[in-house]
């Protein structure tokens, strides 16, 4: 950050740059001519080259002073629209709702019901985060978590939304040829998910444990995130471990299709969990989204 100039004379340089005479960059600032002008020298120095070519009149920008002003004028227009969309923020606070969780559960559970939600509630806005942990947390600034596992979480107000299962899906044209094949799940092509960020979910080797499958190899294509696995899938490449908040959907659709008899239950589930402060509509969204699951 010691490599950047001081702001004001950046601001000098905008001015200068936009409206091409000292003397209206000075009234813009409020400040007087040979301010500008020195303004304009220290940045010269700070960059180490000539940013207006003053043998010309009105003076024009060089070649160093045309690459300055494209990166100074998408800057600070980056963050006058950062302030702007604070300042909405804090006037509509009690209109918007804070919602942290998975990128996968945001993709495939949460996302294709907002439509539904904004049909009923025109005037509150939903922020969805999804942070890389597999397990959201209930930081400042978020009114409500959604998260998988077995509960007790001990900040805020914690419900379930809905009991989670899981079965390897796939194509149902992949599947029909697996089976017609005489393949097993001890054989079958997989698709992994693996990352540290997700460690709290099961992978392969604890279902095939559970089931009491036998399976030397656990060889199979991997990506960190189930974003890209179920496109995998979608794609033909293999079986995933479908969870009801990822694919349910898409089994429904046709898109996919369970193993038979392939489920399994882990004894988890999905979580809301509210914070303590939560605003009305906050309320109004949590009371939906438990409706949705229902």
């Amino acid at each position: 950050m010691d490599r950047l100039p001081p702001l004001r004379l950046l601001a000098a340089f905008e001015a200068m740059a936009r409206l091409e005479t000292m003397s209206e960059a000075a009234a813009r600032l409020n400040v007087s001519r040979p301010a500008v002008s020195q303004a304009l020298k220290a940045l010269e120095a700070h960059v180490g080259a000539d940013l207006f070519d003053r043998s010309k009149r009105p003076v024009r920008l060089t070649g160093a002073g045309e690459l300055l002003a494209r990166a100074v004028r998408d800057g600070l227009g980056q963050i006058s629209a950062a302030i702007e969309d604070i300042r909405a923020m804090q006037g509509l606070s009690d209109q918007q709702v804070n919602v942290a969780c998975t990128l996968g559960m945001a993709t495939y559970w949460l996302m294709p019901r907002l439509p539904e939600f904004y049909a009923l509630y025109p005037d509150i806005t939903v922020n969805v985060q999804a942070p890389p942990s597999d397990l959201p947390a209930l930081n400042a600034g978020v009114d409500i978590a959604l998260r998988y596992g077995t509960g007790g979480w001990r900040e805020g107000w914690t419900r379930k939304l809905f009991d989670e299962r899981v079965a390897p899906v796939g194509r149902p044209a992949l599947i029909t040829r697996l089976q017609a094949e005489g393949q097993g799940l001890d054989s079958v092509p997989l698709i992994h998910v693996r990352s540290p960020h997700n460690q709290h979910w099961a992978g392969w080797q604890d279902y095939f444990a559970l089931r009491g499958i036998v399976r030397p190899r656990l060889t199979g294509q991997s990506f960190d995130n189930y974003v890209q696995a179920a496109q995998a899938v979608l794609d033909g490449r293999g079986l995933m471990l479908g969870w009801r908040s990822i694919t349910a959907r898409l089994v429904e659709e046709g898109s996919l299709e369970e193993w038979p008899g392939g489920a399994v239950d882990f004894g988890t589930a999905y979580y809301l969990t509210e914070a303590p402060s939560l605003p009305e509509s906050g309320r109004v969204f949590a009371d939906w989204l438990l409706a949705a699951a229902a």
